[in-house]
């Protein structure tokens, strides 16, 4: 394992992860503002920075910027405030009180809150002070524990997914990261594939939530 895999997870382990949504409403990372939340649903800078550091873990970055420097973070945050990935609907009568606790005034979870209780909890202290390589630990951890055999609807799926939505939908992700090519080549049914080999923004075929 590299030094970029110790500290969080293979960019191209997410190669597969681009999104959709983003480019459905048009809206460029940089142009996020936070008049666009609720008064009461604006997220705290630490928050923001939970998020910051946590999409930085997902998608660390390499020879391009990670997900954290380029403004991913606060992208979910915007998401989950306006129902993307489906981060608005009520939660079921038999939720878990551990996620009932987190509850909005619709009733929908609000997933950056309970972000920064689990990953506080899961830390035994402040997340923000442990070290980098605790922190890539506890979200590897609680990855591992969102995507076990059995397990459904779980929390972090939603966060994760607005990450990745985030990151390859914005400029360093989806034309640096992925490549682009504009007018297609001709067809090739048999081309050389590595793990380094990086897919095209511009082929949705080729997308697949991860």
């Amino acid at each position: 394992m590299d030094g970029a895999q110790a500290k969080g997870w293979s960019r191209r382990t997410f190669l597969g992860g681009a999104g959709l949504l983003a480019a459905a409403i048009g809206l460029p990372l940089a142009a996020i503002k936070f008049k666009l939340f609720d008064a009461d649903e604006a997220p705290s800078e630490r928050q923001r920075s939970l998020m910051r550091t946590v999409s930085q873990i997902v998608i660390p970055a390499t020879d391009t910027p990670g997900a954290g420097d380029v403004g991913a973070g606060d992208f979910v945050l915007l998401g989950l405030a306006h129902g993307l990935e489906k981060s608005r609907r009520p939660l079921s009568a038999d939720a878990p009180q551990s996620l009932a606790s987190f509850a909005r005034k619709d009733g929908s979870l609000d997933q950056a809150r309970w972000l920064e209780a689990e990953l506080d909890a899961r830390a035994q202290s402040d997340f923000l002070k442990v070290t980098a390589d605790r922190q890539a630990a506890l979200v590897a951890a609680l990855d591992a524990d969102a995507y076990a055999e059995g397990v459904r609807d779980h929390p972090w799926r939603t966060v994760k997914a607005l990450i990745l939505t985030g990151y390859y939908t914005s400029e360093p992700g989806g034309a640096r990261e992925l490549q682009f090519e504009l007018v297609p080549g001709t067809y090739a049914p048999k081309v050389p594939v590595t793990p380094a080999t990086r897919a095209f923004s511009s082929d949705w075929t080729a997308v697949d939530f991860g």
